[in-house]
């Protein structure tokens, strides 16, 4: 029975580790439902975990600013707000192992991978109203960098509850 149990369990961890690795890129928006959306009308950005990069910064914050004004939240720099705003970026390098490498020494295709997540907290209690998270390859080029940011912005605020049926 216990070797019965070591074979399932090598097999299992042979089958889980490719499958593990596999890396699913795209949006993913998470909301509290007890939240009612529709009832929020301002926000407020906080300090977060910018873009080293400050113009790419500024577009960030222009991305987000743009698509709450377009769901009708007031944007405040001082006074009280229903929300408080933040986004976090991380950009790394992955390797499709699957091609052709392209290099004597390289183990496969590398492309650049850029995360930005969005936040909205409830101000007080920190309160986490909605995350959005984007995970994709991305096209570094200064003159593109722009469209890849207000395309994944848009991606995330898609998905906003008062946008989406719940």
């Amino acid at each position: 029975m216990t070797r019965l149990l070591a074979v399932c369990l090598g097999i299992a961890v042979v089958v889980a580790s490719p499958l593990a690795q596999t890396q699913k890129y795209g949006v993913t928006v998470t909301t509290d439902r007890k939240t009612d959306f529709a009832k929020l009308k301002s926000y407020m950005w906080e300090k977060g975990w910018p873009s080293y990069d400050k113009n790419v910064h500024q577009q960030i914050v222009d991305a987000v600013d743009r698509e709450l004004k377009g769901l009708g939240l007031e944007k405040r720099e001082s006074d009280a707000a229903d929300v408080m705003v933040t986004y976090a970026t991380v950009r790394r390098t992955d390797v499709d192992l699957k091609s052709k490498p392209p290099a004597k020494n390289s183990q496969g295709t590398e492309y650049p991978v850029g995360t930005l997540v969005v936040l909205m907290r409830e101000p007080g209690t920190g309160k986490e109203l909605l995350r959005g998270k984007v995970d994709k390859p991305i096209e570094l080029s200064p003159d593109k960098i722009g469209a890849v940011i207000d395309g994944v912005v848009t991606e995330i605020f898609a998905k906003y509850p008062t946008r989406t049926k719940r």
